[in-house]
């Protein structure tokens, strides 16, 4: 399985980056290769200061090696042996008219002293961070994900869906980080998935990514906009810093065992604003925006 999923996140990258690159035009993704000194290593791939695309990243690795201690405690268990893979990305689109939009998919496994695999599990996920809400656009990528996820179970888009509004919560705003889409974690093999069943799943909703974002991008990315607008987004990227630094467990997770630095940051905006005791205007579309993250919304009508 993790040689499958591997080979499969391989093959996603270079599918991914191709179609941003095709709705970008100018700029190019860099490739950085890089290995780990305990095991592994990963593909970074990084495009920056496109027509469209302001700083974004598309990460692939592949590590294994001892259980870090941090990890040892977030599972209760002695010293093992692991392997972990996944893709990880984030885009920033220049355009405060185009979201911000995040995913990754992953796969873990642990190992006991005969090298039998001990655990076993999928996570992963996909969301959008508007800086400017077009509910067409909040509904096309719910409506994505939904029909990814009802090819495998109905209730599965209905419960990620919830997942991912829990998850993406900036507690100490009191606010979401963006309008949702879906996470999972941890989804292990059980009388009625299979892992294969849950390949078979993970894969489906990674195949859905350009599907649920390009026609977003190519329908904003040349609205025009004004200064102060500008200034909104960089303000509501510093709402994404903060949860990134102070919430994300995988940001956390990668700073406290030496992952490498620059695939973690990679998920950082450029430019970002922090403005004292800042309010939307009463009545605005930037005020529209801060309510729904207040409250976040079921997109699709019969869910």
């Amino acid at each position: 399985m993790k040689n499958k999923f591997y080979t499969y996140i391989q093959n996603l990258q270079d599918q991914i980056c191709k179609g941003l690159e095709t709705v970008e035009g100018q700029a190019k993704f860099r490739e950085d290769l890089w290995e780990r000194p305990e095991g592994g290593g990963g593909r970074t791939r990084v495009i920056e200061n496109g027509t469209v695309f302001e700083k974004g990243g598309v990460n692939i690795s592949a590590v294994h090696g001892k259980l870090p201690e941090a990890m040892q405690k977030m599972f209760n268990v002695g010293e093992a042996d692991f392997f972990a893979c996944g893709l990880s990305l984030v885009l920033h689109p220049k355009n405060p008219m185009v979201p911000t939009v995040h995913a990754n998919w992953r796969y873990f496994e642990m190992y006991d002293d005969n090298g039998n695999v001990i655990q076993q599990w999928f996570g992963g996920g996909q969301d959008l961070t508007p800086y400017y809400l077009f509910e067409e656009d909040a509904i096309h990528f719910h409506q994505t994900c939904k029909t990814a996820c009802d090819k495998h179970n109905p209730e599965f888009y209905p419960k990620y869906k919830k997942q991912c509004d829990s998850y993406f919560w900036n507690a100490h705003r009191n606010e979401a980080r963006g309008i949702g889409g879906l996470f999972f974690d941890y989804c292990k093999a059980t009388d009625t998935m299979s892992m294969q069943d849950w390949y078979n799943f993970v894969t489906e909703v990674g195949n859905s990514f350009l599907e649920a974002y390009v026609p977003i991008v190519e329908k904003r990315k040349d609205l025009a906009y004004t200064p102060e607008q500008r200034t909104w987004q960089e303000i509501r990227r510093g709402r994404y810093v903060e949860f990134n630094l102070v919430h994300d467990k995988g940001t956390l997770f990668g700073l406290k065992t030496n992952g490498r630095i620059e695939s973690i940051l990679m998920s950082l905006p450029p430019h970002v604003q922090w403005v004292y005791d800042h309010h939307a205007e009463a009545g605005s579309e930037e005020e529209k925006l801060v309510n729904v993250l207040e409250n976040p919304r079921n997109w699709i009508a019969d869910c």
